[in-house]
């Protein structure tokens, strides 16, 4: 009878175990067409078609109204529905934060950690400043917002890495927002601002056409990939800020979650589906592409990341004058 029962249980638990989607997933982007998040959601839907990881087709649908409040409003009221996920970046903190809209990453069900995206500082390769050192000097000199700091969006995560080193080194930016990141590459060939923090992936192309040039990356080490970029580069000899004493780092999440209220079972399809991607050859091509932290967690590990970078951003936002009015 014992065993009757306990046969009864772990095909239950088998079968739980076995869900998976029973039509088309929609994949939904807080953000614009084009920019980081977006690529790398169309990625991930490119690799699961192309490697037949999963039975139903996944639509990427963009949601970038009120700084992606649109986006994250429409997962949290899908409540118990796994036919829907979303990938989040640092705007999961943020705008919630700058805007007051009733949103928080507890609203909605972690599934994994992507990675983590990395920010650079960019000048025009015209320019005399050959480190990152050399650059706020002469921002110093010039005084208080006098060279203009370009990138995307308002109380986002390019602003936030201004003032940070605004306060780091005391100097004071005209902070110029974009709407993505490659029209802030745009600018900055154009000499129409001063640097920029964009992503690895937004400049590459302008710094491989030798237009721009990186001085420093904001982590608290040097990225690892060694194949040269340049004829006399790769992203490996790019130091980090710290190392040019401009002692400020700042990465950004690359996540995915999903509605909340599903099951456990519906959760780890999509962890386990997430593990896949990044099990592939494309996938590995692409961070090395866009210089990414490849750092990806899930479970208890991630969910202690996302409260303790919540409180970090909380603090970031509040020395900002970013916070909304309560």
């Amino acid at each position: 009878m014992t065993f009757v029962v306990a046969a009864a249980t772990m095909a239950g638990f088998a079968s739980a175990q076995a869900w998976e989607p029973t039509k088309p997933v929609e994949f939904v982007v807080p953000a614009g067409t084009g920019g980081g998040a977006d690529q790398m959601a169309r990625l991930i839907q490119g690799i699961i078609v192309k490697h037949k990881l999963m039975n139903q087709s996944m639509v990427v649908v963009n949601k970038s109204g009120g700084a992606g409040a649109e986006g994250f409003l429409d997962i949290k009221g899908a409540k118990g529905d796994p036919h829907k996920i979303i990938i989040t970046l640092s705007n999961l903190f943020t705008t919630p934060m700058a805007t007051g809209v009733p949103f928080n990453w507890k609203d909605m069900t972690p599934v994994s950690m992507m990675a983590l995206d990395q920010f650079v500082l960019w000048v025009n390769a015209q320019s005399p400043y050959k480190t990152a050192g050399e650059y706020i000097a002469a921002a110093k000199a010039a005084g208080p917002s006098k060279l203009k700091m370009g990138g995307t969006g308002s109380k986002q995560e390019d602003q936030i890495i201004t003032v940070g080193l605004e306060k780091a080194t005391g100097t004071k930016f005209i902070y110029v927002p974009f709407k993505g990141g490659g029209e802030v590459a745009v600018q900055l060939v154009g000499n129409h601002i001063n640097s920029t923090v964009n992503n690895p992936i937004e400049a590459v192309a302008q710094w491989r056409a030798g237009s721009l040039r990186p001085l420093c990356v904001f982590d608290h080490e040097r990225m690892p990939y060694k194949t040269k970029v340049t004829d006399t580069q790769s992203w490996a000899d790019i130091p980090t800020c710290k190392e040019s004493g401009v002692p400020t780092d700042y990465v950004m999440l690359r996540g995915i979650f999903m509605a909340p209220g599903v099951t456990p079972a519906q959760q780890a399809y999509y962890v386990e589906l997430m593990k896949k991607v990044r099990e592939t050859p494309d996938w590995k091509e692409y961070m090395e592409k866009g210089a990414f932290n490849t750092t990806a967690m899930s479970g208890a590990e991630f969910q202690k990341w996302l409260t303790t970078t919540e409180a970090a951003h909380a603090t970031l936002m509040t020395e900002a004058g970013f916070m909304a009015a309560k």
